[in-house]
């Protein structure tokens, strides 16, 4: 499944993980998106969203 949301175009970004003692590791930060059934302009059609694109209504869910 593509890790790109389709409303926003939020994608994994880099960065890196430091402990307590800053050993240093690189890291993803992932969006979390779901597969969900949306309506599109009277088309039914399934697409990646993330979860804020949701919560934040800028999606019609069929």
């Amino acid at each position: 499944m593509s890790k790109v949301c389709e409303i926003c175009g939020k994608a994994p970004v880099a960065g890196r993980s430091i402990s307590h003692s800053h050993r240093v590791s690189n890291r993803m930060f992932r969006p979390n998106i779901q597969k969900i059934t949306i309506n599109d302009n009277g088309h039914v059609r399934k697409a990646n969203v993330c979860t804020k694109c949701m919560k934040a209504g800028k999606v019609v869910r069929a």
